[in-house]
């Protein structure tokens, strides 16, 4: 969660379903194939399952995911399956309730544990749980979060703590690197094996010896931003091209002006290949790296923590 002292957006900010769809179709016309509603907290946006629906059957999308925090997903997740959501990736950086609450400041640790169960049962097509790792925090978890992960049927996601958005307090020091991370597991399972075929994705995936895999996104020691083929639109109509990005392109005024579908279509087509973002690449190896905002900063200007942004 972030810090205390937010103003939320004013309902009419916020894009309609009829105006996500329509940025849904233009950012296929130039290739987008994958979809993912992200957050903030997309199970807090009212008739969630229409939207779902409607993406669904939009013939150019081929795969549709969600991340989300799970606490509503216990009674959302059949209804969101049946809509047409193939994939669930949920955020879970601690199996311990006390340091669940530390982190996220809000007690719904069960709920999250519900979550994730009753999305195993409903049928999707993957399920993922992100567990970002901190040195002295949740850095002792890596075999039991794995385990989890195992025993519920989804794939755990470990990733490097990022210098993003609200890690105000982040230093480098609390940061576990990927060989950090494999050195302790192997420590635990014997050898693993990394996979090949990254591509795009962020996280690079490897294998223990009994064919259980899970991922490492190591966007801090080893970034990624060469392949990385992501953008992420807020909910009030910002274009962000990269995590790191301080300015995002506003396509709200366009989505809202309906007749001009050709004038969405450019300034999509010159954003993308305008782009020059190496956010990542560029903090890599700065001996004074340390956070990337001050709460002050954050606070006057929302769109830079990752609640508005996306992960």
């Amino acid at each position: 969660m972030p810090e205390e002292g937010y103003d939320w957006l004013p309902k009419e900010g916020i894009l309609s379903f009829d105006e996500i769809e329509r940025a849904v179709r233009a950012f296929c016309e130039f290739g987008v194939r994958s979809v993912r509603l992200t957050g903030g907290e997309p199970l807090l946006r009212g008739d969630l399952p229409e939207l779902v629906a409607r993406l669904a059957g939009l013939p150019l999308v081929e795969d549709l995911a969600m991340t989300t925090n799970a606490t509503q997903l216990a009674r959302q997740a059949e209804g969101l399956r049946r809509a047409g959501l193939q994939r669930v990736t949920i955020s879970l950086d601690s199996l311990k309730a006390e340091r669940f609450e530390a982190l996220t400041r809000r007690d719904t640790h069960a709920k999250v544990l519900a979550g994730i169960r009753q999305a195993a049962t409903v049928g999707f097509d993957a399920i993922k749980l992100n567990s970002v790792v901190m040195r002295g925090f949740n850095d002792g978890e890596l075999v039991d979060l794995l385990e989890f992960a195992r025993e519920v049927g989804a794939e755990v996601r470990f990733i490097e703590y990022m210098d993003v958005g609200g890690a105000t307090q982040w230093s480098q020091a609390e940061v576990v690197s990927q060989d950090d991370i494999l050195t302790r597991l192997a420590a635990h399972y014997g050898p693993i094996e990394r996979e090949a075929g990254q591509g795009a994705a962020p996280a690079a995936r490897f294998r223990l010896e009994d064919g259980t895999r899970f991922g490492i996104v190591s966007s801090v020691t080893e970034p990624f931003c060469g392949a990385c083929d992501r953008s992420r639109l807020t909910a009030d109509g910002l274009w962000y091209l990269c995590l790191y990005a301080q300015r995002g392109i506003d396509l709200k005024p366009l989505l809202r002006e309906q007749e001009d579908q050709q004038a969405l279509l450019e300034r999509v087509r010159a954003g993308w290949m305008g782009r020059t973002d190496r956010g990542a690449e560029e903090r890599l190896g700065d001996p004074q790296r340390g956070a990337l905002y001050q709460v002050e900063e954050l606070q006057a200007d929302p769109h830079r923590e990752m609640h508005t942004r996306g992960g």
